[in-house]
């Protein structure tokens, strides 16, 4: 056993051991995770009724489906109405754009499919060379080396990437302009890909950080490595996820995202445009750039959506969810008119998301 690694034979000990050190913290301390899979994990376990109340934790926008903004959804839902065949993950397909879904553009004859991987997309468009395939593409660190590994092997001439990739680091250097947070647990599935050295900008900036793995354990170890270092004085990061994660990360994967991607100006939802926050194909790849090959084609739809977009009043606060300045417990629409089957914001549709983890473990 090592101090950081919780792999026991006994882990239900060790854990009531972490809670009762937990509750030995003497001070209020807020701390904000930036994973969706924490947050289905503190809610199914209920992590935080097991916390003195003094101890908060926030969660942060670390659902990709939901920081996916209101115009990267319309144009997939035009390019498909448009006649193309738009292709993505499948809870992609049910959050609402403007006016409508992916899934209801499907069912008004739309040509939308899911997928599991790129790899399915590009098999797609191989198979069917008469037809433009458009690959939907979000997501964070943990699964962006699946685009860029798939470009570098070459992709037919009627395939295209809509990309709407985010990267974890600028939207931390964001919150913490705007957010009364103390420290954060950094997404341990991201960190397999970028190592820990990303994140030690922070704790230069005086906020502890702990990269953590996604079981209930873990998230209570990194919790208890962040009070012993808000109760020392000091910030540093440290990796609770020792069994996955190294320092470097994976090389080969960043090298390949470097190698396909330039790092762009992206918008988040609920945060707005964040610099250097996400990806777009280089200028060598943008054959297959769907954002740039079919501009025409959605340009003023698009245009006309957010004249809509201005003019709608929306009742849901995803956005404030998103970075952690309400709960969904505080939306009106929570359990009413917002379910998992018929939800009104991204933050249901996902089972990364907060309001769908409330909804299944947290209503009485």
């Amino acid at each position: 056993m090592t101090k950081t690694d919780p792999f026991i034979q006994n882990p239900i000990e060790v854990q009531k051991k972490l809670i009762e050190n937990i509750a030995a913290y003497p001070k209020p301390a807020r701390i904000m995770h930036i994973c969706g899979t924490h947050e289905r994990t503190i809610a199914k376990y209920g992590i935080r009724s097991l916390l003195p109340g003094r101890i908060e934790v926030l969660s942060g926008p670390g659902c990709p489906v939901c920081v996916t903004p209101d115009d990267d959804i319309d144009t997939a839902i035009i390019l498909a109405k448009k006649g193309l065949t738009v292709v993505t993950f499948g809870d992609m397909l049910r959050v609402p754009g403007t006016e409508e879904s992916l899934f209801d553009a499907r069912a008004e004859g739309a040509d939308v499919r899911m997928v599991y991987s790129i790899d399915d997309a590009v098999k797609l468009a191989a198979e069917n060379p008469d037809k433009e395939i458009v690959f939907f593409s979000i997501g964070f660190e943990t699964t962006i080396p699946t685009t860029a590994a798939a470009v570098l092997r070459g992709l037919p001439p009627n395939f295209s990437v809509y990309t709407s990739l985010k990267l974890t680091p600028p939207a931390i250097s964001l919150l913490v302009q705007d957010i009364n947070v103390d420290a954060f647990i950094a997404p341990g599935h991201v960190a397999v890909i970028t190592g820990t050295v990303p994140y030690e900008e922070f704790a230069e900036k005086d906020y502890p950080i702990a990269v953590a793995g996604f079981e209930s354990y873990d998230i209570l170890l990194g919790i208890k490595m962040l009070l012993d270092q808000l109760e020392a004085g000091t910030s540093a990061v440290e990796n609770a996820y020792m069994r996955a994660v190294k320092t470097e990360g994976n090389p080969i994967a960043v090298k390949m995202m470097n190698d396909v991607f330039d790092v762009v100006d992206v918008e988040w939802r609920g945060l707005g445009i964040i610099p250097d926050s996400g990806y777009r194909l280089k200028e060598k790849y943008q054959d297959h750039d769907a954002a740039i090959k079919f501009k025409d084609t959605y340009e003023d739809s698009l245009n006309e959506l957010r004249e809509i977009r201005k003019k709608k009043k929306k009742n849901c606060i995803c956005a404030t969810i998103l970075t952690g300045k309400a709960t969904p417990a505080d939306c009106p629409m929570f359990e009413k008119a917002c379910r998992p089957e018929s939800p009104i914001g991204p933050c249901m549709v996902s089972d990364e998301g907060m309001c769908h983890s409330w909804y299944k473990y947290c209503r009485d």
